[in-house]
């Protein structure tokens, strides 16, 4: 082994060269394989002599052949040898004979290396308060009365928030189109509908009133979507809405709450609980774009593009499971296919560099995970996969699972930290404190659910990212 040169400090080149001994097995091996492949007249499969072999397949193949079978053996040990550890597979650029053998161009890309961090104790991070008013409480009390409406029946126009029993029939040119016609549909007025226009058109209108307007199908309408068509509207009848009357009565029928000062005591803490979420969430996605930003990070191309394919091996996993391809995908999108590799490549950056800014404060805070800490874990992950704890166990090890389920609760431990240390603050500059998790919640999702955090998972969904 020859180390020629580090073209930067993530790579390293090296030589591996295979002598003439190692080669000639190697070949021998190739022959011994090629004769199952191919046919040589009077021998059965795998009988027939290496020579013959060679002359049937030819030098040039014969020749890759033996170096695909030389080289991984030899780039394994030389690699071990320099004591590299290869973030992704090596790469072999060129490959040459010579006087004893043959010699092989190798480049290892390794995991770049944080040589500073960002500061990040104590640094203050503007989120959307998290305080509940009043009104807040008023506006979900009230939010509630619309959904318990009833509907009367009245003598007028309608107007916006009521609602209009109507027929609807489209047509182009004289032609009736049906995909846009309806009977008796129910429209509350002055609102967005299934037709574009329809719910301002019946502004004003009472029953029996005909009105017309011109609209577009909605796109989602099969062959007939997108078309250009002219609605014909007959107002039928027009309701107004009637709320219930908010008394302690109508709470207690139709909630889990007595009276109506119990029910505003709970809407307001469940408020307060869901806007504390959203504000530690939106402290870590503002956090880890602000520390992903400032790093000095170069990424070396190998490392991009094998996250890359990893990035859309997943997209295309998920599709999959719905029982969807690719191709359908672009197609129902509009997207090209090389938006979806940009898009990848985009999310590939963002996937790499919060891994490694993650890492890096895991190692700066002396955050680790044990192996009580991976098997609880996984004894967790068994338990919903209705799986025996031995059972899993053996399977994510014999998959390599464990290891990447040991990263991903490093990574959400070293967020926590993050989060832990930062300040949260609201527009005025006023602090913002969270409740510290009730004994026995975990203070983040779970890390099978986070995933590595501040990631989105694949293009234009957008990717999701998982290491």
């Amino acid at each position: 082994m020859t180390e020629v040169g580090d073209p930067n400090p993530s790579e390293r080149l090296l030589t591996v060269t295979v002598d003439a001994a190692a080669f000639a097995a190697a070949r021998a091996r190739a022959a011994r394989r090629l004769s199952r492949e191919v046919k040589v007249k009077g021998f059965r499969p795998g009988k027939a002599p290496q020579r013959m072999v060679e002359s049937l397949v030819g030098p040039e193949r014969m020749r890759s052949e033996a170096i695909d079978e030389a080289l991984p053996e030899a780039v394994t040990a030389t690699i071990k040898e320099a004591g590299l550890e290869p973030a992704v597979s090596p790469r072999v650029t060129a490959v040459r004979d010579t006087a004893d053998g043959i010699e092989a161009d190798v480049r290892v890309t390794l995991w770049p290396e944080v040589g500073q961090l960002p500061s990040y104790r104590g640094r203050h991070i503007v989120v959307d308060s998290p305080v509940v008013a009043g009104s807040d409480v008023d506006a979900h009390i009230e939010r509630m009365r619309l959904r318990f409406a009833t509907l009367d029946d009245v003598d007028r126009p309608g107007a916006d928030g009521d609602f209009s029993l109507v027929d609807v029939r489209t047509r182009s040119g004289e032609a009736e189109v049906a995909a846009g016609s309806a009977t008796d549909l129910l429209v509350e007025v002055g609102a967005e509908s299934f037709l574009a226009g329809l719910g301002e058109a019946l502004r004003g209108q009472k029953a029996g009133d005909i009105v017309e307007f011109a609209t577009t199908l909605p796109a989602g309408m099969g062959e007939e979507g997108g078309k250009a068509v002219e609605a014909r509207v007959l107002v039928k009848q027009v309701k107004a809405r009637r709320l219930p009357e908010l008394t302690d009565a109508w709470v207690d029928e139709v909630s889990e709450f007595s009276t109506l000062a119990e029910m505003r005591e709970a809407l307001g803490a469940e408020l307060r609980r869901l806007r504390l979420g959203a504000a530690r969430m939106e402290l870590e996605e503002r956090l880890l774009d602000q520390l992903r930003t400032e790093l000095d990070l170069p990424l070396p191309a190998d490392l991009v593009d094998a996250e890359v394919d990893a990035v859309l091996h997943r997209f295309a996993h998920r599709l999959e499971a719905r029982k969807a391809t690719i191709e359908q995908y672009l197609a129902s999108t509009g997207q090209s296919a090389e938006m979806l590799v940009a898009d990848a490549r985009t999310q590939a950056v963002l996937n790499l560099r919060t891994r490694l800014l993650l890492e890096a404060v895991a190692r700066e805070e002396g955050i680790e995970v044990s192996d009580q800490d991976l098997a609880a874990a996984m004894d967790a992950l068994a338990q919903e996969a209705g799986m025996s704890p031995a059972a899993y166990h053996k399977a994510l090890q014999e998959s390599g699972g464990d290891r990447a389920l040991a990263g991903d609760i490093l990574r959400r431990r070293a967020v926590d930290r993050l989060l832990d240390l930062a300040v949260a603050v609201d527009a005025d500059g006023q602090q913002i404190e969270f409740p510290a998790p009730e004994a026995g919640e975990p203070a983040s999702a779970p890390a099978e659910e986070a995933g590595e955090p501040g990631k989105q998972d694949g293009p234009s969904e957008p990717p999701e990212v998982e290491s």
